[in-house]
């Protein structure tokens, strides 16, 4: 049986159904075989065993992402997520454990699956903690049976679960909520459910932004910046030196007496210089 299943390959089939019907002709290992192979690859890293192992137990993968059909994705995507856990799992298995492999590899299956549908089942992460993750799949079984919980369930479910009333009602709440695209054109229209027809517009409109006065307000500080350039290449040297250390200079706005000392002169003369440099600019800011 071992060499039938090692001239197997798996090759391009086009569709799902065709995947399926060549994953089940595949035939299983019986516990002889597999803790053979097992073996092999625990102790001598065999990647053709690994190979073989993997391809006999597909199918459990197929059948495990049949659980999962309910969260709007696609099945051929939970297969392959699932597959992913399989291969994790084979290469974890210590055939010294007495137990088959299916069952170890249940656990890095599921894992897989689950870690996809958290990514993918809403576009805002509807599970982030442990104890979200784990209300996650166990609340949504639990609804579908009982719909939407009262006081005592919710406390039932809670208790059961390890986690808090509070953490129940939030995740309840997350799961009810649905995705709304904003990018649909004018003319798309999608159903509320009842009926009746919505339409979801391109776009959100900032009620505080007014894109006119921005752009109007950069152009002017651009303009006023050249202007304040321009003035301060007219003044002399000194006055210059004066202006940048008293108004320009944000980080370290120095006093008058300490330019006077630099200049050898007293602080009112500096403090006319900076005066008579102040009127020149303003005249020619304003020209």
């Amino acid at each position: 049986m071992i060499s039938k299943v090692q001239i197997l390959s798996i090759t391009p089939l086009g569709n799902l159904d065709a995947y399926i019907r060549k994953v089940n002709s595949w035939p299983m290992l019986s516990s002889k075989e597999e803790k053979f192979l097992s073996e092999k690859l625990y102790y001598h890293g065999d990647l053709e065993a690994a190979r073989i192992l993997i391809l006999s137990h597909l199918r459990f993968v197929i059948h495990i992402s049949r659980n999962y059909s309910g969260y709007g994705l696609l099945q051929a995507d939970l297969i392959q997520e699932g597959n992913i856990g399989l291969m994790k799992s084979v290469r974890r298995f210590n055939p010294n454990l007495n137990v088959r492999l299916v069952s170890f590899a249940v656990h890095w299956i599921k894992s897989e699956i689950h870690e996809y549908v958290l990514r993918n089942w809403r576009i805002v992460k509807v599970a982030t903690t442990k104890s979200q993750r784990k209300l996650f799949f166990n609340l949504r079984k639990n609804k579908q049976r009982l719909g939407w919980f009262n006081n005592q369930e919710i406390e039932t479910v809670a208790k059961e679960l390890g986690v808090s009333v509070s953490d129940v009602r939030e995740m309840e709440s997350r799961m009810s909520a649905q995705d709304v695209a904003f990018n649909l054109s004018s003319e798309d229209d999608s159903t509320n459910g009842e009926g009746k027809f919505f339409k979801v517009k391109p776009y959100l409109k900032d009620q505080s932004s007014n894109f006119a006065n921005l752009l109007e307000e950069a152009n002017w500080e651009k303009h006023a910046t050249n202007k304040l350039s321009n003035a301060l290449l007219k003044l002399d040297e000194r006055s210059r030196h004066i202006i940048n250390l008293r108004w320009l200079n944000e980080n370290n706005k120095i006093t008058l007496q300490e330019i006077a000392n630099n200049y050898g002169i007293s602080a009112e003369r500096v403090r006319q210089l900076e005066k008579n440099a102040m009127k020149k600019l303003r005249v020619a800011i304003e020209s």
